[in-house]
């Protein structure tokens, strides 16, 4: 399978640990109460970004939005961005997976800003490659995936998402696949029940498939592509950097039947089946670096599978690798724009 190098991920999370520990207030008590709370430090607002009803009234607000159903989770700040926003983490006790882990999330500055405080928010679900455990990657400041969220949702280029980071295997032993393997933990639904249940405890989301995302590298990416083509009707988008496209872990062996029903192949070809229709068209964006070999399978993919409902694009990143900082060239050089032009933006209120 196509994963991060071991040397890189230790790289990775030696540089988010290395940033995370210079912020002052790391461990702090953070809210994410939205305008209720105090707002972050600097221009409040921006930009809603280029997604779907970008203007809209009170009562489209309410129609659409899901304001947070509670329990109300206790977070600690992780990290802050230049914003001021706060990248705060907590441990996710999973009520559909019994399955514990650390979840990491961020708002932007836009969800603190009293005109879309009857709005929902799109959820952008970031997985890392590797193992992805103990730490989610993505919840540094190295990378600049959040700031870098913020200052495209100013440019009009993404919408102001919600970005939520949950670990992505139970250990550093087996790579899950994202999937309730028999006799494992169950990581499947974890991903696709469990956490975003806990979004929608804490924060305002949207009621509908068109708030709800992924993003993920290597077999993040994999995750990510298998999550939305198996629930279509949860998830309207991915953004798929160097992908995994085949579920290998070795943890599949004796559950074949199991396996062909967390195949992203498999499943994209009986989704491609069916009538393309809003209520079940899924937006996969592909990205690749062109001295990583994981353009030929992409590429295949593309060709074999976008039929019907798959709507698919590939991001070709010049002289880009296998790696995190590749992948967000990428989302700014067009990956991000396409998914927010396919989904919900926020909705302003008076």
């Amino acid at each position: 399978m196509n994963r991060l190098p071991k040397a890189l991920i230790a790289a990775v999370a030696l540089g988010s640990v290395a940033l995370v520990s210079g912020c002052s207030d790391e461990g702090e008590p953070v809210t994410f109460d939205g305008p209720s709370a105090a707002a972050p430090a600097g221009k409040g607002g921006g930009k809603g970004g280029g997604g779907k009803g970008g203007g809209g009234t009170d009562g489209e607000a309410a129609a659409k939005t899901l304001m947070p159903t509670g329990p109300k989770a206790e977070f600690t700040t992780q990290n802050t961005i230049d914003d001021g926003t706060k990248i705060g983490v907590t441990t996710l006790h999973g009520k559909k997976s019994g399955f514990t882990g650390k979840v990491w999330v961020w708002a932007p500055k836009q969800y603190f800003d009293p005109k879309y405080a009857g709005s929902g928010f799109p959820v952008l679900i970031a997985l890392p490659g590797g193992n992805g455990y103990p730490n989610n990657y993505w919840m540094g400041t190295d990378l600049k995936l959040q700031s870098s969220i913020s200052k495209w949702s100013e440019e009009g280029k993404s919408l102001p998402f919600i970005v939520v980071m949950p670990v992505l295997n139970p250990d550093d032993k087996y790579y899950y696949d994202g999937s309730d393997t028999p006799g494992r933990p169950k990581m499947g639904t974890w991903m696709t029940e469990d956490v975003p249940d806990f979004v929608k405890a804490n924060f305002r989301t949207f009621k509908s498939r068109d708030g709800w995302a992924f993003m993920g590298s290597s077999s993040g990416a994999f995750v990510g592509l298998k999550s939305v083509l198996k629930h279509p009707d949860r998830f309207k988008a991915v953004i798929a950097s160097g992908p995994d496209i085949v579920p290998d872990s070795p943890l599949w062996a004796g559950h074949a039947t199991e396996q062909a029903a967390n195949d992203p192949e498999k499943l994209a070809k009986a989704l491609g089946a069916k009538p393309a229709g809003q209520d079940r068209d899924v937006y996969l964006a592909f990205q690749a670096g062109t001295k990583e070999s994981a353009v030929r399978k992409v590429n295949a993919f593309i060709r074999d599978y976008s039929k019907g409902p798959v709507k698919t694009r590939l991001q070709l990143i010049q002289d880009g690798e296998h790696n995190a900082a590749t992948y967000v060239k990428g989302m700014e050089d067009g990956s991000i724009q396409w998914i927010s032009q396919h989904m919900q933006a926020p909705v302003p209120t008076s």
